[in-house]
């Protein structure tokens, strides 16, 4: 039986806060095991559309990166993902505060999975709701890849087998 590797994730997550598009957003992976993860962010003026709300691509891109890392504890060691769809549903408008993102796996199949994904206020209020469709590509977009293209040290591996 293979399980998750605690260094792993926490490298992971070392290394995915430090990517220059979560840079952008200022979005922060903050938890993540088999099938949830979970993404925070303070909102800033660049977050906002000119009317002073949120920008709905905000939300997108909120969604589609907790729903990836949602799905990636359950994938093999040298398993990439990438985005088939997104959808998102907005549900209040919100113009400045804490949010936070929980990604939730809903099926991890061997070439498409499912994951859904609720964008929250700092009191808990739903603001937005999507899913997103990922599509497992083995050696492809790997987590070894973003290594290597971002200059980082190499990760612990990603699971510890019980009994070895």
């Amino acid at each position: 039986m293979k399980t998750l590797n605690p260094e792993h994730i926490r490298a992971v997550m070392d290394l995915i806060n430090q990517g220059p598009f979560f840079k952008l957003l200022s979005m922060k992976v903050c938890e993540m095991g088999l099938g949830y993860a979970k993404v925070e962010v303070d909102l800033e003026e660049k977050h906002l559309n000119p009317f002073g709300g949120v920008h709905g691509g905000v939300y997108s891109s909120l969604i589609d990166t907790v729903t990836y890392w949602a799905i990636y504890c359950d994938m093999d060691e040298d398993s990439g993902l990438i985005s088939l769809d997104v959808t998102v549903d907005n549900l209040a408008p919100v113009k400045s505060g804490h949010l936070v993102v929980e990604g939730k796996r809903i099926k991890a199949g061997r070439t498409v999975c499912l994951a859904e994904a609720t964008v929250l206020d700092s009191k808990g209020k739903s603001l937005a709701f999507g899913t997103s469709k990922q599509m497992v590509t083995p050696g492809l977009q790997t987590i070894s890849q973003a290594v290597a293209a971002m200059g980082y040290k190499a990760l612990p591996p990603k699971f510890i087998t019980e009994g070895a």
